[in-house]
């Protein structure tokens, strides 16, 4: 059971330049980045799986989380440092930390992941842990890929793990 505050999440719609997706938070920081073009059926689905039944639209609460994401597709921001909320088992914690430490416009493999976290041989462990990460973009799960260089399954669409990899290259470049 994890510890969000179920009477606290707030939501928005976040929408810039043909990025749009739901961000949730709590009190304490960020709790959920939604699919490129994802319904608020998605985030009632994330919720429910957690037992929180109370959410509210707040534009004014969540307002910190979208600048941080309008600066990201702008190319300003290349990581992002505002307080989240993010539950997970230990494992799924170590792999999304190690997320956290892909450079912007680079990737890696899920092997990869699963050596630098001392788990060489948990590469498809590394794979569920990446596919159950509540926080697109903020952690960078958009950044590993199969060993093979392929683009495989994102909770946000390959489409959006695609178009996230080019403005990440696109920017890394200038």
């Amino acid at each position: 059971m994890d510890d969000i505050d179920r009477s606290s999440i707030f939501y928005t719609l976040f929408k810039q330049d043909g990025w749009s997706f739901y961000l949730a938070a709590t009190q304490t920081g960020l709790c959920f980045t939604g699919s490129l073009n994802g319904s608020v059926d998605e985030l009632k689905r994330w919720m429910k799986k957690r037992s929180i039944k109370e959410f509210k639209y707040e534009s004014e609460k969540t307002s910190v989380y979208s600048r941080k994401f309008k600066e990201y597709f702008e190319g300003r921001r290349r990581e992002f440092t505002f307080p989240v909320d993010i539950q997970g088992t230990p494992f799924q914690l170590l792999v999304w930390e190690q997320l956290k430490k892909i450079p912007y416009g680079k990737t890696m493999t899920y092997g990869e992941i699963a050596q630098a976290i001392e788990k060489p041989r948990a590469a498809r462990a590394v794979g569920t842990a990446v596919g159950q990460n509540p926080l697109l973009i903020t952690i960078p799960c958009h950044r590993v890929l199969r060993k093979d260089g392929a683009h495989s399954n994102y909770r946000g669409s390959v489409l959006m793990k695609e178009l996230l990899l080019n403005l990440e290259f696109a920017y890394s470049q200038k």
